[in-house]
């Protein structure tokens, strides 16, 4: 059998490619295609990897203007020469399932969710703070990209979603179903404690869509401890209106998140995501969450228990979840079993045994 990986991008450090790294655990040597990689903006683990980027690579000025260049991906997979493999395995939220794949090979969408910039367009670029006549420039192409979407959402074999909130998203969008297969975690390595210092955490990109805006703005209102992690476009406006009891981190090591993961009282999380990874890191740590209810965490923490949910996505809501967090104890070994849930082991096999059906399947064809 022979396998390739597709990724939309290879230039930032997220959970998408984390969880490209973790395909590369499961299929060593497999070799990876994306439209651009810059190793200085990713995981190391991708430098001793067989690489393949497309012409998009050399473009002048591409580091700069990858996002403005948005309307040359779809020409850019295409242009990948994918005829010697049986299975192909998209990791997939924007352009790299809109591969062309040779006759008797078998598509395999890991879909992180459907292009957001198609699909939830308004919301997509309020986000990305884009002005008026860019907009207007920008809507037609979009327009003209979802009729290419849907169309190649029609030749791709087999999807698997990040979570049942993506499935329903793939159900909507596309009409096609899917298998869910949750992202990992190694729930080993996170430092367990039950001892909480009195502060909360925050980890993320800081970006307009996170709403990050709203913890601080909770927070001011709260005069509680809350550190930041991560860097973002977003990071200044944040600045601007944050208080004394709120401290930005930047980004940090693995090591050092890990001990913030341990100590703090409670993660934050304000944005609407698909899934979520850092909040099952910090249940892995044995810390709570406290979450914006919609997306994939409502799928992973167990309110009550292993932390609380807000409703509305404004600081008066958060606020009232902190105060009901602070009023009930939680259980900090619930939170790190609810996360072994989320197991690279667990991954791993339901991973295998899906791509070895599809080949089965193949063959019997």
């Amino acid at each position: 059998m022979k396998l390739a990986i597709i990724h939309d991008f290879l230039n930032q450090y997220g959970g998408a490619e984390r969880v490209v790294g973790y395909f590369l655990r499961i299929f060593p040597g497999v070799p990876v295609y994306t439209s651009i990689y810059f190793p200085e903006y990713t995981f190391d683990l991708f430098k001793s990897q067989n690489i393949t980027t497309t012409f998009m690579q050399k473009i002048p000025g591409i580091r700069k203007y990858y996002k403005k260049l948005f309307f040359l991906y779809p020409c850019a997979f295409r242009s990948l020469k994918l005829d010697d493999y049986d299975l192909i395995l998209c990791s997939s939220s924007s352009y790299s399932h809109l591969i062309n794949k040779c006759k008797g090979s078998v598509h395999i969408n890991y879909c992180y969710t459907p292009p957001r910039f198609l699909w939830e367009t308004e919301s997509y670029l309020k986000g990305e703070k884009l002005t008026a006549a860019t907009s207007g420039i920008i809507k037609p192409i979009i327009y003209f990209l979802r009729k290419v979407d849907l169309r190649q959402s029609e030749k791709i074999d087999h999807y698997i979603a990040i979570s049942e909130y993506v499935k329903r998203k793939i159900k909507k969008v596309y009409n096609r179903e899917s298998t869910v297969i949750y992202p990992p975690i190694e729930s080993s390595k996170y430092r367990f404690s039950k001892n909480k210092e009195d502060f909360y955490l925050i980890v993320s990109r800081l970006k307009g869509y996170k709403r990050v805006d709203i913890a601080v703005k909770a927070f001011n209102m709260l005069g509680k401890r809350l550190l930041i992690v991560g860097s973002g476009e977003d990071e200044g406006n944040l600045r601007k209106i944050s208080g004394g009891s709120i401290k930005f981190l930047g980004t940090l090591s693995d090591s050092k998140l890990l001990d913030l993961y341990s100590r703090a009282k409670s993660l934050i999380f304000t944005g609407r995501e698909d899934f979520g990874l850092t909040p099952i890191e910090a249940q892995a740590s044995g810390t709570p969450v406290i979450a914006f209810k919609e997306g994939g965490v409502a799928e992973t923490i167990i309110n009550g228990r292993t932390g609380f949910f807000f409703d509305r996505q404004e600081p008066e809501a958060l606020v009232e979840a902190v105060k009901k967090f602070v009023k009930n104890s939680l259980d900090s070994i619930g939170c790190r079993e609810n996360a072994k849930r989320f197991d690279f082991k667990n991954f791993k096999e339901r991973i295998t045994d899906f791509i070895k059906n599809v080949y089965i399947q193949r063959l019997n064809h």
